[in-house]
């Protein structure tokens, strides 16, 4: 046999080390292109060279890898006058449009739910909690769409509107308590300030919610939420910052007060 004949497919050789070779080419292309996404459904491919990439082991950095996009921070800005004078006008239209939000936070803002109340609550708490629904700052499966669609207008509305209503009692009262050490006195080493800081008893700051009377399965969950970065349109990372300091007692313990308190209007009657 020549030597031309050696590299020829007629050599039954030739022939079983190209089929071989094929073999092992088109294994490695199952594998690789087929086997390895189906095993890493996190990898995106941006192109054929992204997955030539892969299958060939290079690290995934230089592949192109889809990323969670960064959660959208709250760009409302409040100052003491954010909703300070509301109209009659605007009054009205959101008593017609909170018939929509009866239902979760009842017929005259008080909640048989879990759901917070909102009779009587700072205008601007309520604008910019709607506001930073519809921009996506702040999620929940009820409020995020229907805040989705609302107007500027109208957010200015509904917070005038519930701002007008009186406080009432809560539905579900709890039994009186005394408040916490974390209520009234905070605790300066880890960086909390007294909740009544900024929620109302000691000064009010502007865009914080009055509290009194509240679910304590609500204050709770915001408390936790907060704590694990869950919820985090809050303004300078403050709440998320108090909460994460926050033991799991003193956030039982703060929750259960705030829902055991009647309303500043009804204390002022008694």
């Amino acid at each position: 046999m020549s030597a031309r004949d050696l590299l020829s497919f007629r050599n039954p050789h030739v022939r079983i080390v190209a089929g071989l070779t094929l073999g092992v080419f088109a294994l490695a292309a199952l594998g690789g292109f087929i086997l390895l996404p189906y095993a890493q459904p996190e990898l995106k491919f941006a192109n054929v060279w992204d997955a030539i990439c892969s299958a060939a082991g290079l690290p995934r950095a230089a592949t192109s890898i889809e990323t969670p996009p960064s959660p959208t921070a709250s760009k409302v800005v409040l100052t003491s006058r954010t909703m300070a004078r509301p109209s009659q006008q605007s009054i009205g239209r959101g008593a017609t449009l909170a018939q929509r939000c009866a239902i979760c936070h009842g017929p005259t803002g008080i909640s048989r739910a879990d759901s917070p109340n909102l009779a009587g609550q700072y205008a601007a708490v309520i604008y910019k909690q709607l506001a930073d629904f519809r921009s996506g700052a702040r999620v929940n499966a009820v409020m995020t769409p229907f805040a989705a669609n609302l107007t500027d207008e109208e957010i200015a509305d509904l917070a005038a509107y519930y701002a007008y209503l009186p406080r009432l009692p809560a539905y579900h009262p709890e039994p009186p308590r005394a408040p916490g050490t974390i209520v009234v006195y905070g605790a300066p080493s880890r960086g909390i300030a007294p909740c009544g800081a900024c929620h109302g008893s000691l000064d009010n700051k502007t865009g914080s919610p009055w509290l009194e009377g509240q679910s304590a399965v609500y204050l709770k969950t915001q408390l936790e939420a907060f704590a694990s970065g869950q919820r985090r349109n809050d303004i300078s990372a403050q709440m998320r910052n108090v909460a994460r300091a926050m033991t799991p007692q003193e956030i039982e313990e703060a929750a259960a007060y705030y829902a055991s308190q009647p309303s500043e209007i009804v204390k002022a009657v008694q």
